[in-house]
């Protein structure tokens, strides 16, 4: 969310940002809309200070200027009370359209508006030397360790069963990447897979984004389940103040994640990379907002780590800035190699929201001098199971139908080769 201030403020230049993803800033409603809550708050507060001049004449005044004093004494009550209720009014509809305005994005990200704008960082690994092209479903069919027939009876499309060593292999990569979390400095947290809509609110899925969450109740609560761990891990210091020496804070979670994937039917409809429900750990970290950018990248290093101990070809791309996601002012893509699609698909997004998220769920911070500010938060996955393990399955696969199991993995797992049957 923004202030509304630093939005209308021209040195922001905020609509020709906001234009770069595709949103036209309608700054007339913005400033109509502030200017007359502004006039509603002065109202109220001019009311309020004669109302009390007003009780202090009643208590000197004679017999005869009490009765027009205690008569102005009522009129102000009802101008207060109806500044008040105009102030409410127009509160709520200036905050209804401030949390419909995306993140402000960086003017070092390149333009458009789809993948093909992104800019190449760099690449990691070698993709010729896969040994095949099969995809992971012929794959782990043929393996015994993928059941997406069952999976569909048990709960429709778009979901999985993994059985024997695909759900052993599932587990490892969880503990995998908790572990390489932990080397990294990173705190684990069990955090609730099922949230209030404040919570949702301040990362920014609600209201933007309520089309593509699962929502259910527990009694009189309306609740939603999470799409990602970031929502619960950066809510955790919602509404506190955090003492800016005690910055950065690093955390992780491994939880599952739901996503309605609304207005993606008919893409990536097979297999495991665009599930109902799926497993992932995810990195978050709360920073001073002065060393953000410096904080992403060593965010990437820890996403990029992932891979690259599992020995896993990819490439990280710099969105374009119509690409990146609401809450976000700057993004990274990790791509990984998938032979069976002879492609690079997203696994992983590190990004930097600046203050953006952080105002939205009052993470607010306080220097050693007094002065006071908001966090800048960070996330990237770390990585998601399922994908990953598409990943390790199909630059994994040898020319006699086994896939080689990466070295880092075997202690986890126990064997180091998946054979047919």
């Amino acid at each position: 969310m923004h202030d509304p201030r630093v939005l209308l403020d021209p040195a922001t230049d905020a609509a020709r940002k906001l234009a770069r993803r595709g949103f036209t800033l309608d700054t007339a409603s913005l400033e109509a809309l502030l200017v007359a809550r502004n006039a509603a708050i002065g109202r109220g507060d001019d009311a309020r200070g004669e109302s009390k001049r007003v009780a202090t004449s009643v208590k000197g005044a004679s017999p005869q200027e009490r009765p027009a004093l205690v008569e102005r004494a009522r009129e102000l009550k009802g101008v207060i009370s109806a500044a008040e209720e105009e102030h409410r009014t127009l509160e709520a509809r200036l905050q209804e359209l401030l949390l419909g305005i995306p993140n402000l994005p960086s003017d070092d990200l390149p333009d458009g508006t789809s993948d093909a704008d992104a800019e190449l960082i760099r690449t990691w690994g070698d993709p010729g030397a896969c040994a095949g092209t099969t995809d992971h479903v012929d794959l782990g069919e043929k393996l015994g360790i993928l059941d997406l027939p069952r999976a569909t009876k048990l709960a429709g499309p778009r979901f999985a069963v993994l059985r024997g060593r695909g759900a052993k292999l599932e587990r490892a990569l969880a503990r995998y990447f908790l572990d390489l979390a932990e080397q990294h400095g990173y705190t684990e947290f069990s955090v609730p897979t099922l949230v209030n809509a404040t919570t949702m609110t301040g990362t920014g899925q609600l209201p933007k984004f309520e089309q593509d969450l699962f929502r259910t109740g527990v009694g009189e609560r309306d609740l939603y389940l999470i799409p990602t761990a970031e929502v619960p891990l950066t809510n955790l210091h919602a509404r506190e103040t955090l003492s800016l020496e005690d910055l950065p804070l690093a955390y992780t979670a491994h939880t599952p994640c739901f996503r309605s994937e609304a207005g993606s039917y008919g893409r990536d409809t097979r297999g495991l990379v665009r599930l109902h429900e799926f497993s992932k750990v995810e990195l978050v970290r709360i920073v001073d907002p002065a060393r953000s950018r410096e904080e992403l990248e060593l965010l990437l290093g820890h996403a990029e780590a992932c891979l690259q101990g599992l020995d896993l070809a990819y490439r990280v791309v710099k969105l374009a800035a119509g690409d990146i996601g609401f809450s976000a002012e700057f993004t990274y893509d990790i791509e990984v190699w998938l032979p069976g699609q002879q492609a690079f698909r997203e696994i992983a997004s590190a990004s930097d929201f600046g203050v953006f998220q952080a105002r939205r769920a009052g993470i607010r911070t306080r220097a050693k001098d007094g002065t006071r500010g908001l966090a800048a938060t960070l996330n990237s996955s770390g990585l998601p199971i399922g994908r990953t393990l598409v990943a390790v399955l199909e630059q994994g696969q040898q020319p006699d139908g086994s896939v080689r199991v990466p070295p880092a993995l075997v202690p986890y797992t126990g064997f180091d080769v998946l054979e047919p049957g």
